[in-house]
């Protein structure tokens, strides 16, 4: 009984380690990239598993073949110095770190590849193998604790959530405004920093319409783990109507529906449009509220409803300790105005 209970925290541990959400996983890839990345993790577990399994072997068989008996006092032919031998057990394992190797070395290659000319480079001077057609580029920002993302030939400011046609490859940029960051879509992408004064980048593609979770895997301060973004995957067409209306946004999705909501606006322009923007109106200091209303949670973390949008506009450092967002209390916006500002907010879409 009592080494079972020892067992228990280990067995514990191992179905844990089985739980977690089904976008959050780089063990599930839904792209080409994520796959060749998996492919590289399944190559060097099999390799590790053979290993395991012929060094257990030669163990066990040593360990009953030459084990004592009774009454045997011989000593077994020593094989120090068999040079046979010796050159087995050193090109076995060549032969497998070349295995390993040469997948990850041609594949970092492709990885680094974004097919995408860099500046000055016309494309025609390219080869057909190395210019891909259908590419979007976004410049990802890391801040403490949001993610801001800008399409450079779309005019387009967006935060927390990454809009992405299906089928396209996404080339991101990463760049950091104050500490480094790093970006990860364990379902699309690996790992890659986002540093102050460098310029990283990366490319995936999102073959499947969905919501990918993505994180910020480097610690960055009080507020690391709460520092999530969502990439939205849409069609081509629905895509296109988000883009254009994200750019210059059709009134009569963002005009407010209701008086309350107009009243809301008052309070939006007269406390927030300093650091946030709505359409070509506002700063580009916090995340753009041009479709806030579309969003399925609030700072990257809290599930969206009323309550919560109340309680972090009223005190955002006791939910996501160290950002940048003042607190809002009764003296500065009442209860009256707090609740047609909410209701301004969840009227802001692009999309019908």
């Amino acid at each position: 009984m009592r080494h079972i209970l020892r067992l228990l925290p280990f067995s514990l541990i191992l179905l844990l380690a089985g739980c977690g959400m089904e976008n959050l996983t780089a063990l599930d890839p839904r792209g080409p990239v994520a796959e060749m990345q998996m492919s590289l993790i399944q190559l060097s577990l099999y390799i590790m598993i053979f290993v395991i399994v012929i060094v257990f072997t030669i163990y066990i068989f040593v360990l009953i073949r030459f084990r004592e008996r009774p009454g045997d006092t011989h000593i077994p032919k020593q094989v120090h110095g068999n040079r046979a031998l010796e050159f087995i057990w050193t090109t076995i394992p060549i032969l497998l770190l070349l295995l390993l190797a040469i997948p990850n070395v041609m594949d970092t290659f492709t990885l680094a590849d974004t097919g995408v000319p860099e500046e000055g480079v016309d494309e025609a001077l390219l080869d057909e193998d190395e210019a891909v057609e259908d590419y979007l580029v976004v410049q990802a920002t890391g801040h403490q604790f949001w993610w801001e993302f800008e399409y450079p030939d779309l005019g387009i400011n967006a935060g927390q959530d990454l809009y992405i046609p299906t089928d396209t490859r996404i080339v991101v940029e990463l760049e950091a405004s104050d500490v480094i960051h790093s970006f990860w879509i364990p379902s699309l992408a690996g790992k890659q920093d986002n540093i102050p004064g460098i310029t990283n980048d990366l490319w995936f593609e999102a073959p499947e319409e969905g919501i990918y979770a993505g994180k910020c895997t480097e610690l960055c301060g009080p507020s690391h783990w709460l520092m999530d973004f969502k990439v939205v995957a849409v069609d081509p067409e629905t895509f296109a109507v988000w883009a254009e209306n994200m750019a210059e946004p059709d009134e009569e999705l963002t005009e407010p529906s209701g008086e309350v909501a107009v009243e809301g606006r008052e309070v939006f322009e007269n406390n927030c449009i300093g650091c946030h923007a709505v359409g070509d109106e506002g700063s580009p200091t916090g995340p753009n509220f041009t479709n806030f209303g579309e969003r399925t949670v609030i700072a990257g973390f809290l599930e969206y409803n009323e309550d919560n949008l109340h309680d972090w506009i009223r005190d955002p450092e006791s939910l996501k300790p160290g950002n940048d967002m003042p607190a809002f209390d009764e003296n500065t916006i009442s209860e009256d105005e707090m609740d047609s500002l909410i209701e301004y907010i969840n009227d802001l879409r692009v999309l019908e």
